[in-house]
């Protein structure tokens, strides 16, 4: 008895990949996530004078390099901001930072 072969197309669908275990990978990476939250750091009073310095000189559409402290990870963020004095906020693309989560920033 002959042996029939695979079609090519059939042949190609075993080796594709397979997620056995669905969302498995997601929650790894959430769980990863969360594993490298670390904690909020202390700024030094020279640092905290010149982002003052900065923030108080920035104007609408400002191009700036914001690092800053966000859900226990810091970030850094660049573009055009926005500045909320009486919400005490920075706004850079549509995202509000709080004053108090800046950890450097720089006019570009």
């Amino acid at each position: 008895m002959a042996r029939v072969k695979m079609p090519r197309g059939d042949r190609a669908k075993q080796f594709m990949p397979f997620d056995a275990l669905k969302g498995l990978s997601q929650a790894l990476r959430l769980k990863e996530y969360q594993h490298e939250r670390v904690e909020k750091g202390d700024l030094d009073e020279e640092k905290i004078e010149k982002i003052t310095k900065i923030l108080l000189n920035l104007t609408k559409n400002d191009k700036i390099r914001l690092n800053y402290y966000d859900d226990g990870h810091y970030k850094e963020v660049e573009g055009r901001c926005k500045i909320l004095f009486e919400e005490r906020t920075l706004e850079i693309d549509n995202k509000k930072i709080d004053f108090d989560d800046i950890f450097d920033i720089d006019i570009i």
